[in-house]
């Protein structure tokens, strides 16, 4: 066989190095943690077909992924036995990956590849492990049963079920009975109600339990710090029902007297008690600190003019809002002392008396009055400076001075002494006057006034010795003496009268008070001794300005709501003033100027002037003046605090503008990812912040926030594939009514980890390959997807099957497919492998078909073939044959290849009629004859590039009726022949490789 150019084709196979094989191309073992350096992994075995060193085989591996896994296991090059290089730890790394290489010692030296992937199981090696060894956490007392305190939470580096955690409180009886734990969830709450009074603080015990088996259960414990923040839900207490202090009347100015006590079970602020006089402070003489609770005098007492005094005092806290108590009573016991000499009503005393009046007779009556009480107002009279033989004497209790001897105008007619005035006081006190005592005749006229009745006006404040009005009356007896005296009217014995000049000096003796009398109408009585004669003086008290307005406290306090607005009463301050007229007209004034706040001038009506901010500041305290309208103006102050309520008039604030954090898709529910925090400017309820997704966006459910402490959890299994990204709005709430909320955006990425395995595009793929392509061409690249990210997408190709012997190499990154060996597509048209792709541990796998094209590389084929025609000769009818008797025999391997045929020589006559396309032959009409014939011809068979030629026989024999059997052989291959026989006219002929029908032989 022969191509065209003349060269003989002919095909060579080349002798080479047969490659190792691992009996799977993927290994995947467990080992359990914590064993020994040493310990026996797996035994790795490759096969080689090859004999002596190119059947040696030396082992390695090299780590994926991961080369920190190099360092925990070993392999031993002769034998493939992997072990442990060191003590493993599951929680460092829980799975090793290695790509495991078989090479011989072959001609070029040829490898197999496997991987192995060798999984540490876990062991109950790691105790739980808290977030925080100690928790913190304040939490206000009062608050509902129910209520969420903290979350704990506790992570155990064991795989399940060695980290299955529960929760429970070791130290949960007595006062910490008000807590409870969820086992699950590790949520604390209350069960009862917290009262900081009777608990401040509370510190629990919580343990975590990760309930493992291998060995056994381990645990771990974190303290809780609860601290009980104060609500000012107590009001102070006073340390006694009432004081009681004694203080003398000439106590000095800023003196301390008494200090009360109330005292406050709350904490803090609303544990700060200020203390004030709410009433019984009508003058102002006391002042009351309000910080310590000290009374000081400030003004000077007067037992003469108040005996006792009755404070109520209040006690008030530093709460928002404030709680008082205006239970406390102070007595303040005015004690007396003898600060008053006795004052005689009128000095000098002057009297006449006739000279005939019996012993006993009384002359003149002196008085004297003291300011004191008891035994230092108690007065004993005594006459001082008398000459011998006096002829008067004075009862020592009443004053009375009376004749003691008889008088005698021609002795004496005239006497001058003094008289004495002495308390029982200690030290007594003494006063005197002179007293004159004129002797006169006895006479029959009656002294006469000469106005019977007199009016005048005296202002109340006028000082005590004012003169008032000199009465006047005559006696027409020579050398009469009147005397005058007041001897009805004298109402407090304000008044008294002296003879001076022959008239009647009327004088104030103690201060008037308009209050208690505004007239009096006094009868004078003008005696010259045995005789007399009265008028009647009207004195008229007008008013004076003698008392300062008086607030009926020292200290106000009032409410009002920071909303409230401009122009809102917030209290109406009145103060009262004893007096009359102009005197008691009152006039209100602010002494600071406070913006926020006015006062009416006339009503003492404050309003606001401003809009109030709580936030800004909390209370005022404003001074105010009461101030009257009399000469000299007198005036009182008060101070009026005014505490500003809170409403929820600000929405909470978050301390961040967004809050950013990440968590891996795998993690359990309820893992935590960040804590959001809001505060709100707000008091009370108003100002606690719970947090919430409703109304915003939780992930579809992925997420939960913690009411209270704002801790973003898992609620489930995440998938970053899915979604990669949350964003996430959460709300802070606070409890005001109505409540105001606050949305902030949270942004959670979803971290990778490898819980996808690789995908290839198709289950199956098909792969065309021209035959003859050279060893070592990829053929193709076979590349699967993996939606996993960065290292956890790495992806590991190998074939797995159907690639024995081997013939085609996968690069373990690239995925290319490589040719190691000759491809023939008449040897194989077809190689049907399994590719796996890893990322580890997790794999796919998908079918590959490689198919050859054919290449034409094949000469034709065609041997040497004869045809035997027995031509039966009859008179009855023809029957020699028309139709195709055969084909030649000829065949080309190439698939693709298109045969053409032709006579060479030797068929000149056309004896034999040849399809040129087909090779199909038929017998020529020329050979029906009777005469035998034998020829050779030579044919050729022609493909695209190359021919074959071979030798046609041709015998054709002759039979007559006569004949009783009859025999027609074509031979066309000596292998395959066939023979029929007939009898008389039955043709026996050879078939097989022409295809001819048989009713296109001759009969």
């Amino acid at each position: 066989l022969v191509c065209r150019d003349g060269e003989t084709l002919g095909r060579w196979k080349r002798d080479v190095n047969t490659g190792p094989q691992f009996q799977m191309p993927t290994y995947q073992v467990s080992v359990p943690e914590n064993g020994p350096a040493g310990t026996p992994v797996i035994l790795l075995r490759a096969m080689d077909p090859d004999e002596g060193d190119a059947g040696r085989l030396d082992y390695s591996m090299d780590a994926l992924f991961d080369s920190r896994s190099n360092s925990f296991f070993a392999i031993d090059p002769q034998t493939g036995a992997v072990t442990t290089a060191e003590e493993l730890d599951r929680e460092t790394k829980s799975t090793h990956v290695f790509r495991v290489t078989a090479t011989d010692h072959g001609v070029p030296r040829r490898t197999a590849l496997a991987t192995l992937t060798i999984t540490v199981s876990d062991t109950n090696d790691h105790d739980p492990v808290f977030e925080q060894q100690e928790y913190k956490e304040s939490m206000r007392e009062n608050l509902e049963v129910g209520y969420e305190v903290l979350t704990v939470r506790a992570t155990d580096g064991d795989a399940s079920p060695n980290a299955n955690i529960l929760y429970r409180i070791l130290n949960g009886n007595g006062a910490n009975r008000i807590f409870e734990i969820d086992p699950k969830s590790g949520v604390i709450r209350t069960n009862g109600l917290v009262d900081r009074e009777a608990v401040e603080s509370y510190q629990l015990i919580v343990e975590a339990n990760d309930q493992g088996r291998d060995p056994g259960a381990r645990s771990s414990t974190a303290t809780i710090h609860i601290t009980v923040e104060d609500d000012n839900d107590n009001s102070p207490q006073f340390s006694e029902k009432r004081y009681v202090v004694q203080v003398p009347e000439n106590v000095a100015s800023n003196t301390h007297i008494l200090q009360v006590n109330a005292t406050d079970r709350d904490k803090g602020s609303n544990a700060m008690v200020h203390y004030s006089i709410m009433s019984g402070n009508t003058r102002g003489q006391f002042y009351i600190d309000a910080q310590i609770g000290n009374i000081d005098v400030v003004s000077q007492l007067d037992y003469e003019m108040n005996k006792e005094y009755t404070l109520r005092i209040r006690a008030q806290d530093g709460g928002r809002p404030p709680l008082s108590n205006i239970s406390g009573l102070v007595t303040i016991q005015v004690l007396d002392v003898n600060d008053n000499a006795p004052i005689f009503v009128s000095t000098p005393f002057q009297s006449t008396v006739l000279e005939n009046v019996p012993v006993g007779y009384s002359v003149i009556h002196i008085q004297a009055i003291d300011a004191d009480s008891g035994e230092n107002a108690r007065l004993e009279y005594a006459l001082v400076d008398m000459s011998p033989n006096f002829p008067f004497t004075i009862n020592n209790n009443t004053g009375w001075i009376v004749v003691a001897s008889g008088l005698d105008r021609e002795a004496v007619d005239f006497y001058k002494f003094g008289v004495e005035a002495r308390d029982h006081g200690s030290p007594p006190m003494t006063s005197s006057a002179s007293v004159s005592i004129t002797i006169l005749d006895v006479n029959d006229n009656n002294p006469e006034f000469t106005q019977r009745e007199y009016t005048m006006r005296l202002n109340e404040d006028a000082a005590v010795g004012t003169s008032v009005l000199i009465v006047s009356a005559i006696d027409r007896d020579v050398n009469s003496v009147i005397t005058y005296q007041i001897t009805n009217g004298n109402t407090r014995n304000r008044f008294s009268i002296t003879s001076q000049s022959g008239g009647g000096l009327i004088t104030l003796a103690l201060p008037l008070d308009y209050k208690l009398e505004r007239q009096y109408l006094l009868t004078i009585t003008a005696s010259d001794g045995t005789r007399f004669d009265t008028a009647q003086v009207f004195v008229n008290v007008t008013d004076a300005n003698t008392h300062r307005p008086v607030f009926q406290s020292s200290h106000y306090t009032v409410n009002i709501n920071e909303d409230s607005p401009v122009g809102t009463t917030v209290v109406i301050i009145s103060a009262t003033d004893e007096d009359t007229g102009e005197n008691a007209r009152i006039t209100y004034f602010m002494e600071d100027s406070i913006p926020q706040f006015k006062i009416d001038i006339d009503t003492g009506a404050v309003t606001t002037q401003m809009e109030l901010d709580y936030e800004d500041q909390v209370s005022y305290t404003l001074a105010i003046t009461a101030r009257d309208n009399g000469i000299p103006q007198k005036s009182d102050t008060t101070y009026l605090e005014i505490l500003v309520n809170d409403v929820n008039d600000n929405a909470p604030q978050f301390l961040r503008d967004n809050y950013q954090g990440s968590v891996y898709e795998d993690v359990p529910g309820f893992t935590s990812v960040l804590q959001v925090s809001a505060t709100d400017r707000d008091s009370g309820m108003n100002g606690r912040v719970f947090y919430t997704f409703q109304g915003g966006d939780d992930g579809d459910g992925d997420f939960i926030i913690e009411t209270t402490s704002g801790i973003v959890r898992t609620l489930r299994r995440l998938d970053r594939e899915n979604v990669p990204l949350y964003e996430l709005r959460a709300y802070a709430v606070d409890k005001g009514l109505p409540a105001m909320r606050t949305p902030i955006d949270v942004h959670i990425t979803i971290l990778d980890v490898n819980d996808n395995p690789p995908v290839f595009e198709h289950d199956e793929f098909d792969i065309f390959v021209e035959e003859n392509s050279p060893i070592g061409l990829v053929v193709s690249r076979i590349t699967a997807s993996d939606p996993d990210e960065g290292t956890n997408a790495q992806i590991m190709y190998q074939i797995v099957e159907g690639n024995i012997p081997e013939v085609f190499q996968l690069d373990i990154f690239s995925g290319e497919l490589t040719a190691l060996m000759d491809l023939d597509y008449e040897t194989k048209s077809e190689y049907v492998i399994v590719v796996q792709a890893t990322s580890a541990p997790l794999v796919s796998r998908a079918t590959v078909h490689v198919r050859l094209l054919d290449k034409n590389d094949n000469v034709p084929v065609l041997k040497n073939f004869e045809i035997i025609f027995n031509n039966y000769i009859t008179n009855k009818s023809s029957s020699f044959p028309t139709g195709v008797i055969g084909k030649i025999p000829a065949y080309d391997p190439d698939v693709s290849d298109r045969l053409t045929y032709s006579f060479e020589q030797g068929n000149e006559l056309k004896l034999v009629l040849l399809n040129h396309s087909t090779g199909e032959l038929r017998l020529s009409r020329a050979l029906d004859n009777n005469r035998p014939l034998e020829a050779t011809m030579r044919i050729s068979v022609t493909g695209k590039v190359c021919f074959g030629v071979g030798d046609i026989h041709l015998n054709l024999y002759q039979l007559m009726d006569q004949d009783h059997i009859y025999y027609a052989v074509i031979k066309l291959v000596v292998q395959h022949v066939v023979v029929m026989s007939y009898k008389a006219v039955w043709l026996v002929c050879l078939y097989l490789p022409l295809g001819v029908p048989i009713k296109n032989l001759t009969m």
